[in-house]
């Protein structure tokens, strides 16, 4: 079965060698802005490839800790992470304005889209920033999450936005890394997973449980080793 409804977005700009390879199997990508990653020549590259192949680019900001990568909860002020997020987000639309590209999305990164989804004060926070300061841009968040309320009760744009790379909990968060099987490499356990998420609008949870779940858009990690091996037999699957 065949599916255009869905765009598949990736999560850029974070020092992957091939990312020129991924670009053209995509839709959008979500690139790092300096939280967790990159600078303005990283972005500037990305999005310049973004470009060159007629795909769109969002910005991706996270807590502001490169050490971790971002995948840590940081102990930081309101007022602290939201300076961070404003700067981290003007350093991507200075950059996307030399292009004359449009900021297509905001996502957040790493364990702030994590906190974001399962707490409903930061995400009430973050959404009035964003309806204050972007309210025409669409947010990515996770269905069913803190997010997707606080943004709807903001009157934001939404995608609501699920990972094709990775396996999640019968809560529908996902895995912890750290766990066995927490990521998926390989074209039978991604194609077996976004079978129900395309065609069923379910997602199997890793105890087996099913969830419905609407989505409008999947996300593959850009640092996800087999990923050049599994997404162009995905994007020729069922989009093409």
């Amino acid at each position: 079965m065949k599916q255009r409804a869905l765009e598949i977005n990736s999560d850029l700009g974070e020092g992957v060698l091939h990312e020129e390879k991924i670009i053209p199997y995509i839709d959008t990508a979500s690139i790092a802005c300096g939280g967790h990653f990159g600078n303005r020549e990283s972005i500037y590259q990305t999005l310049n490839s973004c470009l060159k192949s007629g795909k769109k680019g969002g910005a991706h900001p996270s807590y502001p800790d490169k050490e971790n990568f971002g995948r840590r909860s940081l102990s930081i002020t309101t007022e602290a992470l939201i300076d961070s997020i404003h700067e981290q987000i003007g350093l991507f639309l200075e950059v996307a304005k030399e292009l004359d590209m449009p900021m297509d999305h905001i996502k957040f990164h790493g364990a702030l889209y994590n906190d974001a989804a399962s707490q409903p004060d930061l995400a009430s926070s973050l959404c009035e920033y964003l309806s204050n300061e972007f309210p025409s841009t669409t947010i990515f968040v996770p269905p069913f999450s803190a997010m997707e309320n606080a943004a709807k009760e903001n009157e934001l744009i939404i995608r609501r936005e699920v990972f094709g790379d990775r396996a999640y909990t019968d809560d529908l968060q996902l895995l912890s890394r750290k766990e066995k099987g927490a990521v998926l490499t390989d074209f039978e356990s991604v194609s077996e997973h976004l079978q129900l998420i395309i065609e069923e609008s379910k997602i199997r949870t890793i105890s087996g449980k099913l969830i419905s779940v609407q989505a409008d858009t999947i996300c593959f990690h850009g640092d996800n080793a087999g990923i050049l091996d599994f997404l162009p037999q995905i994007r020729k699957k069922w989009w093409t």
